[in-house]
């Protein structure tokens, strides 16, 4: 089972969704904002505290989420 290391989750931020890093920018969100045609690239430039594998974690999360892996996320 992969571990997904920079993919957080905390009752405390962001309702329990999980995020990057524990900061209050959710897997949901990158995986929206890139479904609707952001690039990789212009997401770092809207969020410079993000870094490009912050965003490969998180739409692998999201593609094992969809075929119904388990998956641990650190807390």
């Amino acid at each position: 089972m992969r571990q997904f290391r920079r993919i957080t989750f905390d009752p405390e931020v962001m309702g329990g969704k999980p995020c990057i890093r524990g900061m209050r920018v959710s897997v949901g969100m990158i995986v929206e904002a890139l479904s609707a045609g952001r690039t990789t690239e212009q997401m770092l430039a809207d969020f410079p505290y993000l870094e490009e594998q912050d965003i490969r974690e998180a739409l692998a999360v999201a593609a094992s989420l969809v075929q119904g892996h388990e998956i641990p996320l650190a807390s």
